[in-house]
């Protein structure tokens, strides 16, 4: 099977940016990196846009109606967290 060339992406970058990425030896990996990075870290129902779409928000509504937000007892981050399931801390030696 052959394989495929890279794709280009190019985009903007003010005066600020560029200056910072200018001292990134390998600005390509860096960008690469941090894309890849900003994607894992992304709402998986909103896809990182903030907010949702009716159908969403319903599905939302029906998913919340057993789910809280709350926040950790460890770390203080807000977590989701199951009404019908024990909770195992992710900070415990066992999650990791």
């Amino acid at each position: 099977m052959p394989t495929r060339k890279p794709e280009i992406v190019t985009f903007k970058v003010d005066r600020p940016l560029l200056a910072a990425l200018n001292g990134v030896a390998n600005r390509s990996e860096f960008i690469r990196a941090a894309v890849l990075s900003a994607l894992d870290s992304t709402c998986p129902v909103c896809k990182g846009t903030g907010k949702l779409t009716m159908n969403q928000k319903s599905h939302w509504n029906a998913f919340a109606a057993d789910h809280n937000v709350e926040e950790c007892g460890e770390c203080h981050e807000l977590q989701l967290v199951c009404a019908h399931k024990r909770r195992r801390s992710p900070h415990s030696r066992k999650a990791r």
